[in-house]
This record gives structure tokens, sequence and C-alpha cells, in this order.
């Protein structure tokens, strides 16, 4: 047992000790939940056709937006519970005014150990000096392509130049960057060697994922003709010595290695969902809606709590319940959703 050092009883409240207790959070079915994808807009400077149709999406007002105090908050309580990780994302994040604010605020909470970003690079290189010294853990970088034709087609914005730059910037700051290529038939499929060659000489994760339903109704997403096994046929081909290495605790990814290659390959099996069963993970929409899947509709409204004057205590008794009623995996999630389609954006969700 832990005691006092000073009076050799059971410890007293202001004092520093040297064992810290650890916060484990976990849902009904053991899995531990230490990781938040907060999604701090659903507005966007690209308008890739996997993500949103090409007129865009019908843009959250600013009123329906959480504030940024009141992310601030939840961030506080759900560190409480157990979070020790957050990552931002969007839309893109960088879009909404004053972000760089939000997350100077953020990296000052106590208790939370990581602060990771998804950003597709637009308007990002300028942001990176501040970035490192907030002590941004890791920033994954969305981008399908190095093809600057393909680039277009696919975001219909001609913008592969200012990614790249940011890329550069991620880089030359040392800020460790894992790029993220969502693999399409008929659209990009020819970029998944020269992507892995990027590992060769670069210090980065190149990441293949498995094409989703979450288009914003654009268009009807049927199975993937390039699921993770396919595309790691693909690579096997090129590659045949192609290494798998460990994959880290809770990681979605299926991790190999090029020998003689700096940076390594992953693939995201996000269709088939065969790492649900170790699933850390929780999203909240710009809206400020709690999903504790990312195929579920919504399973508690956090920014209509807050402003209804819950107390954090009340507010942690809810979270806490959502927890306790987790979805197994994505696909009871997805039944779950009674005839509803998953077809929103990523956008509105989180990326």
């Amino acid at each position: 047992m832990i005691t006092c050092k000073r009076c050799s009883k059971p410890p007293c409240v202001g004092y520093i000790y040297l064992f810290k207790p650890v916060i484990v959070l976990l849902d009904n079915h053991g899995r531990a939940i230490h990781y938040l994808r907060l999604a701090v807009t659903d507005r966007c400077n690209l308008r890739c056709h996997y993500c949103m149709p090409e007129h865009g999406l019908e843009w959250t007002s600013r009123a329906e937006l959480l504030s940024y105090e009141e992310m601030l908050r939840m961030c506080k309580v759900l560190v409480r519970l157990g979070i020790n990780k957050v990552r931002i994302t969007g839309g893109e994040p960088f879009v909404r005014k004053d972000l760089m604010k939000f997350i100077r605020a953020l990296s000052k909470l106590d208790g939370l150990e990581q602060i990771n970003l998804t950003t597709n690079g637009v308007i990002t290189a300028p942001l990176v000096p501040e970035l490192k010294k907030l002590g941004i853990h890791s920033v994954n970088l969305s981008l399908d392509t190095l093809d600057r034709e393909r680039f277009f087609q696919i975001t219909r914005r001609d913008e592969l130049p200012r990614v790249l730059e940011t890329l550069d910037a991620l880089l030359s700051h040392d800020i460790p960057v894992k790029i993220n290529a969502v693999v399409m038939e008929g659209q990009n499929t020819d970029d998944l060697l020269p992507l892995v060659e990027m590992t060769k000489n670069l210090p980065v994760d190149v990441r293949f994922i498995e094409e989703m339903p979450f288009n914003g109704g654009d268009h009807e997403t049927a199975i993937p003709l390039w699921n993770h096994v396919k595309i790691l046929h693909t690579l096997c081909q090129q590659w045949p010595d192609l290494e798998k290495t460990p994959d880290p605790p809770y990681s979605t990814s299926m991790n190999y290695r090029v020998p003689g290659h700096r940076g390594k390959v992953g693939i995201i099996a996000a269709w088939s969902r065969t790492f649900c069963g170790t699933c850390n993970r929780i999203r909240v929409t710009p809206q400020g809606v709690l999903k504790t899947c990312l195929y579920d509709h919504g399973v508690l409204q956090l920014r209509d709590l807050m402003r209804n004057g819950l107390s954090d205590a009340e507010l942690s008794e809810h979270l806490l319940f959502a927890f306790s009623h987790r979805h197994k995996d994505g696909w009871e999630a997805e039944e779950a959703r009674r005839g509803v389609p998953v077809e929103e954006s990523m956008a509105t969700i989180g990326g």
C-alpha cells in the first residue's frame, strides 16, 4: 500500500507521491478507451469525391458548432475519465478561424499526453514551426496521389504543390508524419507503388485505406474492389521481401516495411473492420455528437447537454453510460442504424 511519506498513513490530499494512479476507462467489452478524435469543423478546402459532392455540403452554422470553450471543457472532462490522446480533425481543421489558439489551450491541459493532427496540408505549412513548439506528437497528412493531374481529379482542386510543401515542412521540423491514401478503383491504384517508394528515403509511414461509404451521398459505395487483401498482394508482387512489422497496441493498420527503406507501410481495413476488437477511440463531431464507433449514427449530443447547464459530474455520467453500451464492432453499429444508410461525409464525423 502506498503511504504518506510524512506520517506513514494512507496518502493525504495535497501531497505528491512517487506513484501516480493510472486511470483506465473500459467499455462494456473490456476495451480500453483513451483516444478522442475531435472534429473541429465540417468545412474543407478540397472536394475529394470519396468524401463529399463537388458542390460541397450544407455546412454547419457557427451557432451549431461546438465553441472552443465547449470543446476545451469537454476535453477536460474526458481526460479526467481516462482519455490521454486527442487528434484534431475536420473537415480540414485549419480552415476554422483561430484554431491555433485552441491548440495552445489544449496543450496546457493537465493529463493530456498527446495532441495529434489530421490535415490535407493545403494551408498548413506556415503553421508547422509553432506546431513543433507546441509539442504536436504526429501529423496524418491526407495524400492520395503524387500525380498532379490525378490529384486534381480526386480532390477537384489543383493544390498538390502546397501539400508537398507541408510535407517538407513537417519533416524538416522532425514531426512524425503518416501519409493517408484512400485506395480507389479507377482513380489512384497506379499510385500505390510510387507512394511506397517515398518510404525509401523519407522517414514517413504510408498507409493505404480501404474506401468507405462516407461520401456525403455523392455516389453509392459497394464493397471495395481494393480491399486490404488485394492491396497487400499488389505490394508483395513488387516487393516479394516485404516484411511484416509488429503492430503497435490499438493499431488500426497492419504494418510492413520494405527492407532498406527508412519509412514503413500500413494497410487500414476500414471497410473490412478487422481491428474493431482492439478499438480504443471515440469521436466527437463538429456539432458535438459523440460517436463510439465510426459506423454508428451518434449516441450522445454533448453540445446540448453542456448548453442545458449540466455539471461536469453529470456530463461524466452520460459519457460513462454511453461507453458502457458500446457496439461490439462496426458491423453491429451499422446494423443498429435501423435503415439509416451509411453515407454521411467523413467531413461531418471527423476524418
